[in-house]
C-alpha cells in the first residue's frame, strides 16, 4: 500500500512517537537523578516539548514538525493510553486488607478531604474577586466550582504507593493510613468529577445525554463484572492471561468510546470498567489488569505532549502568574493542613500527622487526568489548567524533600544523643500511633 493513501504520514507518526518516548525516558532518568518520582520528569518534559519547540522556532516550522494529521493520531494514541492506564488506577480504588478501621479512616478523611475542598472554594473566590475571565471561562458556576474543588483535593494513589515503597514506608502506620485515605478520597473525587461534568453540560438536553451516557457506561461495566465472575472467565484468565488482558483492554476502550459518543468523557467510562473488575485474592485479575495498565502507561507521554501543544501553548500568554502562585499556595495549604488535621483527629502524634500531611500532598498523574477531563468538558479553561498543572508538579516534587525534613525533625526531637536506638523509638512510636488512632477515632 502506498504511503500517500494514508490520511497521515505513517513514517512521520512513527518518528514523532519515537522522539516523544525517548524524551520521556530522558525525563524519567533526570527525575531519578534528582531523587524525584519518575512521573515528575516524564510529565514536565512531555508538557514542555511543544511550547519549547515553538519558542525556539516559528509557527511554520512547528506546523511542519507536527502537522494537524500527525497531531490527530497522537491525540488518539494519548487518549488510548489514558483509558488503559485508568483501568488499573480505578481497580486500585478499593481499601486494602489490614488498613485502618472505618472509624479511624473516617476521621482522617474528614480533615484530609474537606479542607482541600475548602481551598478549592477559596481559589474560585479569588478568581471571581480578581475578575480573571481567562481563568473563569463560561462554564456553569456550580460545575466550575465543583471541578476546581475536586482538582484541589485529589491525591495520586500510584505515585503515593511508589514513594512509600521507595522510602520503606509501605508497612508503616503512616503509610497504610495515607494510602487508605487516598483511595477513599480519590473514589469520592471521581464521583464528584462525574457530577461536575454532568452539570457542565449546561442545558437540560445535554444533561439528560450525560445521564444516559452514565447509565449505558455503567450497564456495560456491570455486564463485564457479571461475566468476569463466571467460572469460564476465571479459567480463561488463569490459562491465557495475555489474551485476557487484551480482552479487558478492548472492553475498556469500547466502553470509553461509547460513553464519550453519548456525551460523557471517555475517562469516566474507563474508570467504571476498572472499578467493575472483581478484586480479592480469589479473583485472578491482578495480572491482566496490571498488563493493561502498563500498556496504557507506556503511551501516557504522548498524552502529555498533546496536552502541552493543545492546551498550554496559548495558556502561557493568558495565565495570571498571581493565579499560579495562589493556586500553589492553596494547594499546599489544603493538603498539608488537611492531612495533619485528619491525622490528629484520628489520634496520631504531631510528627506522624505532619508526615501524613506531606504524603497527602502528592498529586502526580491522577491530577492531570482530572484536569484533562475538566478541560475536555469545557469546564476548566487553559490558563487555569496551566496553574493547576504547575501546582500538581510542584506538590509532587516537594513530597520527598518534605518527608526528609519531617524525618530529621523527628529524630532530633525524639532520639537521645548517642542512644544509637532510633529504630526502636520509631517502632514504639508507630505502635503508639496505631493504638491511639483506633481508640480516638469518633
Amino acid at each position: 500500500m502506498d504511503v500517500s493513501e494514508f490520511p497521515f504520514n505513517p513514517v512521520h507518526v512513527i518518528a514523532t512517537l519515537a522522539v516523544v518516548l525517548l524524551l520521556a525516558r530522558a525525563g524519567r532518568a533526570a527525575a531519578r537523578w534528582l531523587r524525584q518520582p519518575e512521573v515528575v520528569g516524564e510529565v514536565t518534559v512531555g508538557l514542555l516539548i511543544g511550547p519549547a519547540v515553538l519558542a525556539l522556532s516559528d509557527r511554520a516550522t512547528f506546523d511542519a514538525l507536527l502537522p494537524a494529521s500527525v497531531l490527530d493520531v497522537l491525540k488518539f494514541l494519548g487518549q488510548t493510553g489514558l483509558v488503559l492506564y485508568l483501568v488499573g488506577l480505578a481497580h486500585k480504588l478499593r481499601p486494602e486488607p489490614g488498613g485502618p478501621s472505618q472509624r479511624t479512616l473516617s476521621a482522617l478523611v474528614a480533615g484530609a478531604f474537606v479542607i482541600p475542598l475548602t481551598t478549592g472554594l477559596l481559589l474560585v473566590g479569588l478568581i471571581r474577586l480578581t475578575d480573571d475571565t481567562a481563568a473563569r471561562g463560561d462554564a456553569p458556576v456550580l460545575a466550575f466550582t465543583l471541578m476546581v474543588a475536586v482538582a484541589m483535593s485529589i491525591t495520586a494513589v500510584p505515585v503515593l504507593s511508589r514513594i512509600l515503597g521507595d522510602r520503606g514506608l509501605s508497612d508503616s502506620t503512616e503509610g497504610r493510613f495515607a494510602l487508605s485515605a487516598a483511595v477513599v478520597m480519590d473514589s469520592l473525587g471521581w464521583i464528584m468529577l462525574t457530577l461536575a461534568i454532568g452539570l457542565g453540560a449546561g442545558d437540560l438536553t445535554n444533561l439528560w445525554r450525560s445521564g444516559a451516557a452514565l447509565l449505558v457506561g455503567g450497564g456495560c461495566a456491570l455486564l463485564l463484572r457479571l461475566g468476569l465472575r463466571t467460572g469460564p472467565a476465571r479459567r480463561l484468565c488463569a490459562r491465557m492471561p495475555r489474551t485476557t488482558a487484551v480482552l479487558l483492554g478492548g472492553a475498556a476502550l469500547g466502553t470509553a468510546l461509547l460513553t464519550e459518543h453519548l456525551g460523557m468523557t471517555a475517562i469516566v467510562g474507563a474508570a467504571m470498567v476498572g472499578v467493575a473488575i472483581p478484586g480479592g485474592t480469589l479473583a485472578p485479575w491482578a495480572g491482566p489488569v496490571a498488563a493493561v495498565s502498563r500498556a496504557g502507561l507506556s503511551l501516557t507521554p504522548v498524552f502529555f505532549v498533546v496536552t502541552g501543544v493543545t492546551v498550554l501553548i496559548d495558556a502561557f500568554t493568558a495565565v495570571s502568574w498571581v493565579l499560579v502562585a495562589a493556586t500553589l499556595a492553596l494547594g499546599c495549604a489544603g493538603k498539608l493542613l488537611g492531612g495533619y488535621t485528619g491525622a490528629r483527629l484520628a489520634g496520631m502524634r504531631p510528627s506522624s500527622a505532619r508526615r501524613i500531611g506531606v504524603l497527602m500532598n502528592t498529586r502526580g498523574l491522577t491530577e492531570l487526568i482530572v484536569l484533562e477531563a475538566g478541560h475536555r468538558a469545557g469546564i476548566l479553561p487553559a490558563p487555569l489548567v496551566l496553574a493547576l498543572v504547575v501546582m500538581a508538579l510542584a506538590t509532587t516534587a516537594m513530597t520527598g524533600p518534605l518527608l526528609g525534613l519531617a524525618d530529621r525533625a523527628e529524630r532530633r526531637g525524639s532520639a537521645p544523643v548517642g542512644s544509637g536506638l532510633p529504630h526502636l523509638a520509631g517502632r514504639k512510636a508507630e505502635a503508639e500511633d496505631r493504638t491511639a488512632a483506633e481508640a480516638a477515632a469518633p
